[in-house]
């Protein structure tokens, strides 16, 4: 509940700023961290030794899908929070779409991925493409049944209109809901007449985020191994961007709250829902993980469980045992109480924790392909798989500082450029008084 009844007297006429003086700092630093960082990255990428081309491939995809979820998540609730009319979420709206407008960003970095020197070693399907003599459905019909009937779907030409959608159309998806909602600050007569305008356009690009975080999913992740599949992998990455998009969301707002921002606006109550959804989105991801591995194990087709088998075996065993217990089972009984969910601190500390265990996730979706991959070696069941890549985890390393700096550079760009929350919007005094 909030401290006192907020009224209008509460709501700056102009907003509520971040200072810019005060995180200058912080952005030149994340911004020079960011420009190194690529500089080697693309030398890693492009002009080192052909194993670390190979094995750098992985960390930077590794690195870029990670960010990407966070920010595809950060559209996400704010579609939902317009769709659904929301009341709760207005003093925190602003952050959803700070975090949202990162996407367009945060997906320049796929651009490394669009190089044939760098798809050769991540998309086994583009080399046998590229090596077909003549026509390549053809070809592919003589040689290679399984991937001649995913040809519809696995044709180069087609891969490049996909990125080219998921970058163009999706980008502008958050960019036209957040102008919408930033014009809102300055005018004297705000009315409904945007909130309905915001509403209406998140309906139809509610579809559009479907199929980006499905098919970036499939078409960056899964067509690493284009023998496998699964009907729930979209749902699956759905749910691990949308709770740590809300724990980076969480993270946001308790350190503006701790540097005097959202003072009137926010309270424990907004903290309590936003660390409900962090349960919710907790308990979906595990029932979605668990359903995905209890029907393709079995099942026990080929196809299917190859994904499973090299992750169950040697060393990335351990990981995926982890990643049941403190991926759910941890945070699933940290966020039952309710009194720590209406605390800020505490509930940063979970969101830290969350974002952790997505690495984790995230690690071993992307990182054993690479030694299946470059150590050119099968799955053995009866026996772990043992890979060394001389270097790859500092690679690993570089991918993800990377382009992590530079996803913070661009949030808190993004947080210094408007209001912290929309303080013309005709329903923030219902959200300043939550109670729930």
């Amino acid at each position: 509940m909030a401290h006192h009844h907020v009224t209008s007297a509460d709501i700056a006429i102009n907003g509520d700023h971040l200072d810019s003086s005060k995180v200058a700092g912080v952005k030149s630093i994340a911004l020079g961290v960011a420009a190194i960082g690529t500089v080697a990255s693309l030398y890693c990428l492009f002009f080192a030794p052909e194993s670390i081309r190979g094995s750098f491939a992985y960390s930077w995809v590794f690195a870029f899908y990670f960010f990407l979820t966070l920010s595809i998540g950060g559209v996400f609730w704010t579609l939902l929070h317009n769709v659904s009319n929301s009341g709760w979420g207005t003093s925190v709206r602003r952050t959803f779409e700070n975090l949202g407008s990162t996407f367009p960003w945060m997906f320049l970095f796929v651009i490394p991925l669009l190089f044939p020197q760098v798809q050769q070693y991540l998309y086994e399907w583009m080399n046998i493409h590229r090596e077909a003599t003549g026509n390549v459905k053809e070809h592919l019909h003589h040689t290679n049944h399984l991937l001649y009937n995913k040809y519809w779907f696995m044709s180069t030409a087609f891969w490049y209109g996909r990125v080219a959608f998921y970058g163009i159309v999706f980008s502008a998806v958050i960019i036209g809901l957040r102008k919408l909602s930033t014009t809102q600050d300055t005018d004297p007569n705000p009315g409904i007449k945007r909130l309905l305008q915001a509403r209406f356009h998140s309906t139809y690009t509610l579809i559009i985020f479907a199929l980006t975080i499905t098919f970036t999913g499939f078409d960056f992740l899964m067509g690493q191994d284009y023998t496998w599949f699964s009907t729930m992998w979209g749902v699956y990455l759905f749910a691990g961007s949308a709770l740590n998009s809300m724990a980076v969301i969480v993270i946001v707002c308790t350190w503006l709250k701790s540097q005097g921002h959202l003072k009137h606006v926010t309270g424990p109550e907004h903290f309590h829902i936003m660390g409900k959804l962090m349960f919710a989105f907790t308990t979906f991801w595990a029932y979605i993980t668990f359903s995905q591995y209890f029907l393709i194990w079995y099942a026990g087709i080929t196809e299917e469980t190859s994904y499973f088998l090299i992750r169950n075996t040697g060393n990335w065993n351990i990981g995926m045992i982890a990643l049941v217990f403190g991926h759910f089972v941890v945070p699933f009984v940290v966020l039952l109480q309710a009194w720590l969910k209406k605390n800020p601190k505490m509930l940063s500390i979970v969101a830290v924790y969350t974002l952790c265990m997505h690495v984790l996730d995230h690690y071993l979706i992307t990182i054993p392909q690479r030694g299946v991959s470059l150590g050119n070696i099968k799955p053995d069941v009866f026996g772990p798989i043992q890979v060394s890549i001389p270097g790859a985890f500092w690679g690993d390393i570089l991918a993800f500082i990377t382009i992590g700096a530079a996803f913070v550079f661009f949030l808190i760009r993004a947080i210094g450029q408007h209001s912290l929350y929309p303080n013309r919007d005709p329903r923030i005094l219902e959200s300043a008084n939550l109670f729930n």
